[in-house]
């Protein structure tokens, strides 16, 4: 058990059966809002089938103080619950988050934020914790999970120590969400907490 943070593919985004995770009233939600804005809808063709060979699922276990520390440091607090605060991140430039009376798996309404956002401020909070490219793209079943919390990542700083190996816990969340974003933007699918 715990939360994750999983894509989303067609089949599940415009789903009408919410006993199954289905995404469909938050689907037809933001295309209404998105419309009400002036900006195109976020259509079908858009979001991919699902592709289990890039699929994303990380578990977001370590703690998070160092993490919210971090972004209270580097980010405005709009940028840090822009960062920290959504339940639905999607491929869509989004100038501000859209608000849904929908509930979601943790919250009683769904927050939508743009991945284009989200990546600026990862790649603000990498470059000021001084991430090492040579961390893994999240890609597979908890790939990322694993790398930080298996061994390889205290090897990894063993050997390139730096600001980033200061606190693992808080370069495992700015990979995730800088990671999750860039996913978002490749595989040009929503990203959920599960």
């Amino acid at each position: 058990m715990g939360v994750y943070l999983v894509d989303v593919d067609a089949q599940e985004w415009f789903s009408e059966d919410t006993g199954e995770g289905g995404k469909g009233a938050i689907a037809k939600g933001l295309d209404a809002e998105l419309a009400r804005r002036g900006l195109p809808p976020y259509a079908y063709g858009s979001v991919p089938e699902r592709d289990f060979g890039s699929a994303f699922e990380e578990k977001l276990s370590p703690s998070m103080q160092g993490f919210d520390a971090l972004c209270r440091t580097q980010l405005t607090p709009a940028e840090h619950e822009l960062i920290g605060g959504w339940s639905v991140l999607v491929p869509v430039s989004l100038n501000e988050e859209i608000r849904l009376p929908i509930g979601s798996a943790y919250t009683d309404e769904t927050v939508i934020v743009g991945a284009p956002q989200v990546l600026a401020l990862a790649e603000r909070l990498a470059a000021a914790l001084e991430l090492p490219v040579e961390i893994p793209e999240a890609s597979g079943n908890l790939a990322l999970t694993f790398w930080f919390l298996e061994g390889e990542a205290e090897q990894f700083a063993a050997a390139r120590p730096g600001r980033w190996s200061e606190d693992l816990d808080t370069a495992f969340y700015v990979s995730l969400y800088l990671r999750a974003a860039q996913h978002s933007l490749r595989q040009g699918c929503p990203m959920t907490y599960s």
